[in-house]
């Protein structure tokens, strides 16, 4: 699917990302992120934050400086459609840390990112791309 939208922007029209589109506004990223020339965003939907609660993760996304680090794990600074990272092993993200990459031919997407499986897939903005995995990603 292509928008004629940022990426934040679409992650704000979706509603499986509410979660993820208030703490990107809440870490101050929203602005970065809409900025961006090519990014990849791998955009844990509401229910990945679900599993979260009562966690320490939970507790350090409602920490600014720990909130950008993680949120930043989750973007990598180039646009990868779902072909492109099939022919990748690892990205590097915009937090510095590496993401591994596998295929897996039974699931929907095919892809999974660390331990998170892409449940949708190449969704297309005007300064990138967005994959919907299960988990949040942690560094």
């Amino acid at each position: 699917m292509k928008f004629n939208l940022d990426v934040v922007t679409i992650v704000s029209h979706i509603d499986e990302l509410s979660r993820l589109h208030s703490t990107i506004v809440a870490a101050g990223l929203a602005d970065t992120l809409k900025n961006a020339q090519a990014i990849t965003l791998f955009a844990p939907e509401n229910e990945a934050f679900d599993k979260l609660q009562g966690s320490t993760i939970m507790s350090a996304l409602e920490d600014t400086d720990k909130a950008k680090n993680i949120l930043t794990y989750h973007v990598v600074p180039e646009k990868l459609v779902v072909s492109n990272l099939r022919k990748e092993k690892s990205v590097t993200t915009m937090q510095g840390a590496t993401l591994k990459i596998e295929e897996h031919r039974w699931l929907r997407q095919g892809i999974k990112v660390n331990d998170a499986v892409v449940k949708e897939a190449d969704i297309e903005g005007t300064n990138g791309v967005i994959h919907i995995i299960d988990t949040v990603l942690v560094p």
